[in-house]
């Protein structure tokens, strides 16, 4: 997406070291998987037959190893029952794999569909959230949600959830058969393996908070990074590549040691747990020995039961690897739950009103708004504007200019009050009728990656080819498009080189196509220079000409023939009136007029 203006705001103050509550994230995000229960319980029973076969197969080996050994003892071996066997454990084993490929399957589709539905609940969720939100927390963390934290989970999720089901069924399914082998052996193996299966819970609990601080550094950095890369040119302006480095490697520090310590606690499993596993095989050795010497065994169980070992450590090594992705699951899907658990705008499912032939008439009545709860910045805000008239705010820096747009737009809500058009209440309608009645061109140019026809018939159906040429020849930008070697059909990316001007040219043809009752203009021309102003103006002129227009302005001479002028100060109208009435009452509007030509003097 290409984007102009300053950087993406202030990034948002995420404090969390750790999952809060492995239990709760985990909770939740099993009611998430319910729809998918079904399909995990198949691949549950896939995996459990599977692990039938498997675990016969060491039984068969010990009777194949006997038959041997009888016969060397003997003088002859039984060929055709070794051959019987083996062919068993090879029928056995590839359906054994046959069944795991099958489990293996259903599972990495159940975690890509539960991808795809939280990067899709994400994205609406995006759209349901006020601006509040984003005025607090950083774009580059709202991505990290939605791209790194659900590839998180998709990933550690396909490798724990099959690893879980079959290492669970290897594990009961090999601890019976030994069991059934022989009470000793078993007694002496599980010991030794409950040892180390102990130092993994120790190990997993102290790893916990180090993957949820690297989840959430992961999500800082890259807020940092987009909003660098956004206004990369205002940072070495003010040279602050030394600053911006120094930040970035203070993040990328913490990140580092979070990365590190939760990758080197959760990589001690392995070699922890295959040292038990070895320890076990010394443990059968010894044991069975003993046990074949009194001739409670044969050799053939001894060779049975470290296959058993070997099948009954392994899924516990596997369980401990599980376990650590389940961390990075916690981590990452609490962000993602804390971001879908944010408080939405109103629904407006009750409201049926819809509001089409729209004059333009619009009343501020006793506005009062403040973007925090303990300060105010519109008080008392009322005005009414005529159908078709042209209305400039103006006002210095901070004095509530956009507020004023942002809350007819219904882009924020006012603490009380009324707005209405033509007599009805903004509230009674959707905001999407809102949004219907207005064509608006911000001081921030924003294009997508698209063609420039795309960008400039933006949403509105119905634009012929026609309509779009026509618009962008009002604007002035017609002659450079014709210059490109694919005109209309030019798709502007990161290296499309079009200035700022050209940018917001495109932007005010996008409002001119749009053609709705209502026009904002939010310093539609503080981008481009004295002579594309010129042009630009003139068709701002014809915009607005039969439409009701508010017209945000620093320059005080674009708005020379603005039908009422409205100055703000700290939230408040101050002075209203033409341009000719307001300099004559020598107020603060005429100080504004007259400091911009000293200014220029």
């Amino acid at each position: 997406m290409m984007r102009g203006g300053p950087p993406g705001r202030p990034m948002g103050d995420h404090q969390g070291v750790k999952a809060k509550s492995f239990k709760k994230a985990w909770s939740k995000m099993l009611g998430y998987m319910r729809p998918y229960i079904p399909a995990i319980i198949v691949a549950s029973v896939l995996v459990t037959i599977g692990t039938v076969f498997t675990v016969i197969g060491p039984d068969k080996l010990s009777e194949m190893t006997d038959l041997i050994f009888e016969g060397m003892m003997g003088g002859s071996i039984d060929l055709a029952g070794v051959a019987g066997i083996g062919t068993f454990l090879v029928t056995i084993y590839i359906i054994s794999a046959v069944l795991t490929y099958g489990q293996g399957y259903i599972v990495a589709t159940v975690v890509q569909k539960l991808s795809k539905r939280l990067r899709t609940d994400i994205s609406e969720k995006i759209n349901r959230l006020p601006l509040r939100y984003f005025d607090r927390t950083s774009y580059g963390d709202v991505l990290s949600r939605a791209t790194n934290d659900v590839d998180t989970i998709g990933q550690s999720m396909n490798q724990s959830i099959g690893t879980l089901m079959s290492a669970s069924a290897l594990l009961i399914g090999a601890l019976a058969m030994m069991l059934i082998t022989d009470l000793t052996m078993t007694v002496a193996s599980v010991l030794s393996a409950l040892a180390g299966f102990g130092l993994m819970i120790v190990i997993m609990t102290r790893s916990q908070k180090y993957f949820g601080r690297q989840q959430t550094y992961l999500g800082k950095i890259n807020g940092f990074v987009e909003e660098m890369y956004t206004g990369h040119n205002i940072v070495k302006a003010y040279n602050g590549e030394e600053a911006a480095q120094r930040e970035f490697d203070s993040l990328n520090d913490e990140l580092f040691d979070s990365a590190f310590k939760s990758l080197f606690l959760s990589g001690m499993m392995m070699p922890i747990m295959g040292f038990i596993g070895n320890l076990g095989y010394v443990v059968v050795c010894i044991v069975g020995a003993v046990q074949v010497i009194n001739g409670a065994i044969s050799i053939g169980s001894i060779v049975a039961f470290i296959v058993y070992v070997r099948l009954f450590t392994q899924p516990l090594t596997q369980l401990g690897q599980a376990m650590t992705s389940l961390q990075s699951v916690a981590a990452a899907s609490e962000r993602v739950f804390d971001f879908l658990d944010e408080p939405e705008l109103e629904t407006e499912d009750d409201k049926k009103m819809v509001h089409k032939e729209v004059r333009g008439d619009v009343e501020f009545r006793n506005v009062f708004f403040g973007y925090t709860p303990e300060k105010e910045v519109i008080h008392d805000f009322s005005v009414r504007v005529n159908a078709g008239e042209k209305v400039a705010i103006v006002g210095p820096t901070g004095a509530g200019k956009t507020t004023i747009v942002n809350l007819l737009m219904r882009f924020y809500e006012v603490n009380s009050g009324d707005i209405l058009v033509d007599g009805v209440s903004t509230r009674l309608l959707t905001r999407e009728n809102v949004h219907d009645m207005f064509c608006m061109v911000l001081q921030d140019t924003w294009l997508f990656q698209g063609t420039i026809r795309e960008n400039v018939a933006y949403r509105k159906e119905g634009v012929t080819d026609e309509d779009v040429e026509s618009a962008c020849r009002a604007v002035g930008i017609h002659h450079f498009i014709s210059t490109l070697p694919d005109g209309y059909d030019t798709v502007l990316d990161e290296e499309s080189k079009m200035s700022i001007g050209q940018r917001q040219q495109l932007t005010i043809a996008r409002a001119v196509v749009q053609n709705a009752p209502l026009l904002i203009l939010d310093e539609a021309t503080s981008s481009v220079d004295t002579r594309t102003e010129r042009i630009i103006q003139k068709a701002m002129d014809d915009l607005t000409v039969g439409r009701t227009s508010f017209i945000i302005a620093h320059r005080l001479s674009t708005i020379k023939d603005a039908d009422m002028i409205l100055v703000m100060r700290n939230g408040s109208i101050v002075e209203s009136g033409n341009h000719e009435e307001l300099l004559g009452k020598g107020g603060f509007y005429s100080e504004l007029y007259n400091s911009q030509f000293e200014e220029c003097d």
